[in-house]
């Protein structure tokens, strides 16, 4: 036992007289699931990045139990340093004699301890229902799929999407809008565009703010959880990163990059190893090339996406306002949140987003500012129908920031039906195939 039951104590007792709850909490779409999963016997997994709201989440969960949410607990907390799989019994016991006998746990980024599902797993057996939260999504893999197979289900949590932030603009269950309705939706589109979905952010709007969560993500959930001797190299790589949302990348690009710019780093591997990284901390995503081999996949480009527009803004360099990869990342984001597995396509032409469930192909989008000037319609209209024209589909999407349209285009004896819709609607869309993201695992 390497903490003391005083200690201990006075963290608990400290943890529950911090009220964590926001001043203005923005109510998350992903509530009516959790509450659904609640009354499953498995263990619910919230994962996501830092400070997107999983705690919050955890806490809305808690409350709506007037009975047994007692035993909630962070290991988020620097005096539990010397915390360790042993001394889970011990806080177990702390919380029966202040609280008394529960059967229900919240725990907030408990990946940080080692050994951390053997506890789970014996608290799960006994007959407990157990909420998780984390940061990390390899840790999370690993320790769950090893001792927890088929006993827990996950739930992706990404920042606030637009139909959160504009709920209280115009009611989410409206789909027929007014023209009151599209001028204050534009309006706050413009705001999240600025603004990104962090909650925090949201509230404060203090650029630091997003530095100090990209520190956090960057020391905490990478360097030191992998020991990486040289951080500068990652500063760098993020920084490139950044940089270059939407646009297609190589470890070997990557590598050379970073050699450039002063720093000697000898092997592929290690830069390959620290994008694995950052995607694990899901502060971004690579994207891969479609392609029936498997192969070619892992070896063409990928395109890189960050969890957050607004904070790849703050992280990297532009010298103008590029609002077409930030609405194309936008848009990115939330096909994660809608649990797709996404893919671009590139053959003669390019197509932006390949969607695919169960090993079909559904949908494919393409994401750009405006189709106004005749050359920037035909590449976007020409990339959409080769990728339909691969997949074997007849309706494509474009996503735009304002225009809203259907064309039936006819090629080569085929005809396209091409929905052009403006981002701000395609976000709030009830019509927009989704799948269900809480997995049994």
């Amino acid at each position: 036992m390497s903490i003391s039951q005083e200690l201990l104590t006075r963290i608990v007792l400290d943890q529950h007289e911090k009220n964590d709850w926001p001043k203005e909490y923005i109510p998350r779409t992903i509530e009516s699931k959790l509450a659904r999963f609640s009354r499953n016997k498995e263990i619910i997994v919230l994962a996501g990045v830092r400070r997107c709201g999983k705690s919050v989440l955890l806490e809305h969960e808690r409350r709506r139990h007037e009975k047994s949410n007692d035993f909630h607990f962070n290991f988020e907390d620097e005096r539990l340093v010397t915390f360790d799989a042993e001394d889970f019994e011990l806080l177990h016991q702390v919380l029966i004699t202040l609280y008394g006998v529960q059967t229900t746990f919240y725990f907030d980024e408990i990946q940080n301890i080692p050994s951390w599902e053997l506890f789970v797993r014996r608290m799960y057996n006994s007959g407990c229902k157990i909420y998780l939260t984390g940061s990390n999504a390899n840790l999370f893999s690993e320790e769950l799929g090893t001792r927890l197979t088929g006993r827990y289900i996950e739930l992706q949590v990404y920042p606030i999407s637009f139909a959160e932030f504009s709920q209280n603009v115009v009611p989410l269950e409206k789909q027929h809008y007014s023209t009151t309705d599209i001028g204050l939706l534009k309006e706050s589109y413009n705001k999240y565009s600025e603004l990104g979905g962090i909650p925090a952010y949201l509230s404060n709007q203090e650029p630091d703010y997003l530095h100090s969560l990209y520190s956090s993500i960057l020391y905490k959930d990478i360097v030191a959880r992998y020991k990486i001797s040289n951080p500068e190299v990652l500063k760098r790589l993020v920084f490139f990163l950044a940089s270059n949302c939407g646009k297609e990348v190589t470890s070997s690009k990557l590598l050379n990059m970073i050699n450039t710019s002063g720093t000697i780093v000898k092997s592929i591997t290690t830069i390959s190893d620290y994008c694995r990284y950052l995607e694990n901390s899901f502060l971004c995503f690579f994207v891969h090339k479609y392609d029936d081999s498997l192969k070619v996949q892992q070896q063409a480009p990928r395109k890189i996406y960050f969890v957050d527009h607004a904070l790849a803004k703050i992280v990297g360099f532009r010298t103008t306002e590029d609002l077409g990869r930030m609405l194309e990342n936008v848009v990115f984001i939330e096909l994660k949140r809608r649990n797709f597995d996404i893919f671009y396509y590139k053959g003669n032409k390019e197509c932006d987003f390949v969607l695919r469930s169960n090993m079909q192909t559904i949908a494919v989008i393409q994401a750009c500012i405006e189709l106004a000037d005749a050359k920037t319609k035909q590449r976007e209209i020409a990339g959409l129908v080769e990728a339909m024209n691969r997949f074997g589909l007849k309706e494509g999407v474009i996503i735009t920031m304002h225009e809203e349209y259907e064309e039936i285009q006819d090629i080569n004896g085929k005809s396209y039906k091409i929905m052009v819709t403006p981002i701000w609607k395609w976000l709030r869309a009830k019509y927009a195939i989704t799948l269900d993201s809480g997995l049994v695992n």
